[in-house]
Parts: C-alpha cells; sequence; structure tokens
C-alpha cells in the first residue's frame, strides 16, 4: 500500500514542501531514500520506540520511504512525524483519507511525546502558500504557527494525539492567536528608557539622529561612562517595527530556533550584543549546517559591538558587505543562502588600551604611540561605514545625584518617526533606500544640495580639522536627518556644524 504525507524543508529564511512517500510490500525492511541525512536516518529507531510506547506495532514488511523531491536535503529531527504517521498509514493502523490537506512536522522521543523544532514560521507559511488546509506540530510550536492567517494550526503533545484526529476519535483543539491584538499589545514593551539616563544630553542628540536617519554610531569613551547602557536604549527610540518586518524578524529567529516557548510574533526591534571573542561563523552565519548569525538575529533591530577593537580583524572585515547590501550570502558547492540582514551598528571602545586618553581627571598610562596602535586595529573601510563617531565624557556626581527624570523614550522616538516619515515620502521612488543613511552617491548630490555659507563651512572644517575624504558624504548624510528632525527642507549651516562634530576619529592625529 502506498501513502502519501507532507512535511517541510526549511532553507534559509523560507520553506519548501517535502512529500514523504510510503509503501509496503513483502519482506522485512525499512529504507529511508531521497537524500536524507544522519539524522532523518536515525528516525526510524526513534519511530520504533515511540510507536510501540504509544501502543502500536511496525509489522515486519518490507517499507519503503522516499522523500521528495529527492533532490534536496533532508536534515534534521522534525520529519519523524511525517515518518511515523506515513508508516501508520500504510500498514492501516490509521486512517489515510485526510492526509493530504495537512503539513506534519515535530520531533519523537521515545514515549511517543513531541519535542519542539525550529523554523516553524517559515513552515507554516509556505504550507499556506501550498493550499494546505492545517499543520500539526509540538504544543510549545503552536502559537508561533497560529500567526499565520487561514491556516488550521493544533499543537499536539504526543503522536497519539493525531492518530486520533485520522481516526476520527477526537478532535484536538485549535491554536488562535489575533496576530495583530499580540503586536500592538506588545509593541511597547521594553524595560529600559531614555529617561533613566543622567546627563549626557550631547549622546542622547546623537543616538537621536542616528536612529532618525538609520547611521551606524561608535562611541569612544573610558570605562564607565555609560556607552552600553545607552546602547540598550536605542532600540526604545527606533520606529516601531511594521507588521511586515515584524514576521520578517519572527522567521528568522524562528528558524534559528531563538523562539521562546509559546512564543508568537517578535513585535520589538531585536538587540544582539556579542562578546569579543565571537567567531566570524557565529556573526555572518554559516556553518555545516547553515545558520543565521548574529547579524541576521539582529534584522530590523541593533547590533552592538562592545569593545570594538577586541575583537578578531578578520570577524569585523566580514561585516563590510553586509553593512552595504544588507543581506548575507551563504554559499556552499551545491546550494546558496541569503540571510536578511538590515541592522543599525552600533560600536563602543576605549580611546587607549588603558582607557584614559582624553579623560578629564585620570591620566594616560599607555606609551607613545600605543594609542594610535590601538585605534588601527578597527580598519579604515569599516570605520567608512559608520557615519557617526561621538565621544562620550563621565558623567559629574550633580547630574547623577540629580532626581529628575530625562526625556523618556516615548517623546524621542516621536521626533524620530516624524524625521522618517519624511524620508519615506522623499525616496518614495527608490523602494530599496528607506532611510538617509542608505543614500547613494546620485541621491547625495540631488538631496543634500548646500548653499554657499555651507559649502564654505565644510571647506574651512575640512582644511582646519584635516577630515578624511571620506567625511564629507558622511558628514551631509548626517546634516541631511538633522534638516528632517528641524522639519526643514534645506540643509543649513547650523546642521553641517553639528553633523561634523560627529566626526571624531577622521579628525588628523586624534590619537596624538
Amino acid at each position: 500500500m502506498l501513502v502519501k504525507t507532507y512535511g517541510s524543508a526549511v532553507f534559509g529564511v523560507n520553506a519548501a514542501t517535502i512529500t514523504v512517500e510510503v509503501n509496503v510490500d513483502k519482506g522485512a525492511q525499512l529504507s529511508i531514500v531521497g537524500l536524507p541525512d544522519a539524522a532523518v536516518k536515525e528516525a526510524q529507531q526513534r519511530i520504533k520506540a515511540a510507536l510501540q510506547n504509544m501502543e502500536f506495532q511496525l509489522p515486519i514488511r518490507h517499507i519503503t520511504v522516499n522523500m521528495a523531491p529527492a533532490d534536496i536535503r533532508k536534515e534534521g529531527t522534525a520529519y519523524d512525524l511525517p515518518l511515523a504517521i506515513g508508516m501508520l498509514a500504510a500498514t492501516e493502523q490509521v486512517k489515510s483519507e485526510g492526509l493530504e490537506h495537512f503539513i506534519l512536522m515535530g520531533e519523537l522521543s521515545l514515549d511517543g511525546g513531541l519535542r519542539p523544532i525550529k523554523g516553524v514560521l517559515p513552515i507554516a507559511i509556505q504550507a499556506r502558500k501550498d493550499g494546505f488546509k492545517g499543520m500539526f506540530v509540538p504544543s510549545q510550536n503552536a502559537r508561533e504557527a497560529a500567526i499565520v492567517s487561514d491556516l488550521d494550526v493544533y499543537g499536539v503533545d504526543n503522536i497519539k494525539q493525531v492518530v486520533d484526529f485520522l481516526n476520527g476519535d477526537e478532535m484536538p483543539e485549535k491554536t488562535v492567536v489575533n496576530t495583530r491584538e499580540e503586536f500592538y499589545t506588545k509593541m511597547q514593551s521594553y524595560s529600559v528608557d531614555f529617561a533613566d539616563v543622567k546627563g549626557q544630553e550631547n549622546i542622547k542628540r546623537a543616538f537621536e539622529i542616528a536612529a532618525a536617519g538609520g547611521h551606524n554610531i561608535i562611541l569612544i569613551g573610558p570605562p564607565g561612562a555609560g556607552k552600553t547602557m545607552l546602547a540598550k536604549r536605542l532600540p526604545t527610540i527606533l520606529p516601531p517595527l511594521n507588521l511586515s518586518e515584524a514576521l520578517e524578524t519572527t522567521k528568522i529567529h524562528s528558524v534559528a530556533g531563538r523562539m521562546k516557548r509559546d512564543e508568537g510574533l517578535i513585535s520589538i526591534r531585536p538587540y544582539r550584543s556579542p562578546h569579543h571573542t565571537i567567531s566570524d561563523v557565529a556573526l555572518v552565519g554559516g556553518g555545516s549546517f547553515p545558520q543565521p548569525g548574529e547579524i541576521s538575529l539582529a534584522h530590523n533591530g541593533v547590533l552592538f559591538l562592545d569593545e570594538l577593537p577586541e575583537f578578531k580583524r578578520t570577524v569585523l572585515e566580514v561585516m563590510r558587505q553586509p553593512l552595504e547590501d544588507r543581506v548575507v550570502t551563504i554559499s556552499r558547492s551545491k546550494f546558496s543562502i541569503e540571510y536578511p540582514a538590515s541592522f543599525m551598528l552600533v560600536a563602543s571602545m576605549n580611546p587607549c588600551p588603558c582607557g584614559f586618553y582624553n579623560h578629564p581627571e585620570k591620566e594616560c598610562v599607555c606609551h607613545a604611540g600605543v594609542v594610535q596602535k590601538y585605534l588601527n586595529r578597527v580598519s579604515g573601510p569599516l570605520l567608512d561605514r559608520i557615519d557617526i563617531h561621538i565621544e562620550v565624557t563621565p558623567v559629574s556626581f550633580d547630574e547623577l545625584s540629580d532626581q529628575r527624570c530625562g526625556e523618556p523614550s516615548e517623546v524621542i522616538r516621536q521626533r524620530v518617526v516624524a524625521a522618517r516619515t519624511f524620508q519615506e515620502e522623499r525616496f518614495a521612488s527608490r523602494p530599496d533606500v528607506h532611510c538617509n543613511a542608505q543614500m547613494d552617491s546620485g541621491l547625495l548630490k540631488s538631496m543634500c544640495a548646500i548653499d554657499a555659507t555651507g559649502q564654505k563651512l565644510l571647506r574651512t572644517a575640512m582644511d582646519k580639522l584635516k577630515l578624511s575624504a571620506r567625511a564629507y558624504d558622511r558628514i551631509l548624510r548626517v546634516a541631511r536627518t538633522i534638516a528632517d528632525l528641524d522639519h526643514s527642507e534645506a540643509i543649513l549651516p547650523n546642521h553641517l556644524a553639528e553633523a561634523i562634530h560627529f566626526r571624531s576619529l577622521d579628525r588628523e592625529n586624534w590619537a596624538g
């Protein structure tokens, strides 16, 4: 007897439907073909024990399982459920009618229970696209799958619940999630706020500009000045995720297996802060079984690299292409996968190894030339992709002891959203450009024109501060954002002056 069940394979952040064909014939052998990996081949041992413990039996017959299309490699343990149900249906222990309407995915434990799997959201999206009526997944993944509308999602705890449903004995409860309600309820749930920050008004201003224009930013300052604390609060002033961005972000975290138990939709912008010992593959993604890296997990959010010069140079250099293209391409001999990587980079660093170069009170103990050598650990091409450089100074006791609250994040966010609205209207004819930081040289000429006074100011700054040539375009982009925050169509000299202030590391001999 031949029976077909349906599962799904995840590639990148998308999925493809897999047909599991089970044929029973004379003999005494179980064969799984269709390019399965070791984990799929091991499924026969898990399935045999699980069915026995759930009081089912696999008769001694020749069972051939083909996973089509056979040219796609099947990886992982999530195929246990469609394989097991196919074998039961082929041996007439469960009715096969209706199997064509459902996707089945889940890892079996030896007692017949189902363990959670990765990539449920892209699987559910593809199931709806392919016209399936519903899907069975482990109960821990049910809310994640139920985000997708027009798809019946059944969260089950063991294989017997699936068998009872197919035999018409018991109907499990559907998992229903009001996606929009869940999204709008949780979209403001941040545990930190800029109102908690004492002093640092110039740094808050720099973060507001960075958020308004999507600019990458680097903070230079001594230990304990508040660099990490400020970076953690940046997502609270970024424009809220829209539903499309939330789905895209959730897909990436689902594929990486980073979704929490019973979690549905990710409603706030992600914030990732990897340690400086991270490897190239962990940062950009890849591996023998490709997975999204930290820069993809930060998609639509913030990637914070603390103590930037301590990262291995090779790790930092692999970020250069994703910062420009906003995607990561993982290439292997037989396939190529793309992961989204549109994130804001926030980096911090000490000005020198001891941390006290340019400190107002403490003296730097580093030897001559050591400061410059330390700064040179960060390459020029990487700094070229960071628009805003800002020096962070320690907060005084008077500011720390001030009981008044600072400006809350929600107020700052309103100004940021207003500035982003201007940019959306300005770049309406360019769907690939969403904010000022993404402007190319052509857009710079048309969108960032400055008058004679501004030209003179910029020329003076370039000459006196010995700014590098790469600073010119960056200054114009940041000045455009400052003008947007001021609701100004033209870039005025005061906008340029403020933008010039945010180019600390481009000044010649900044580190002596």
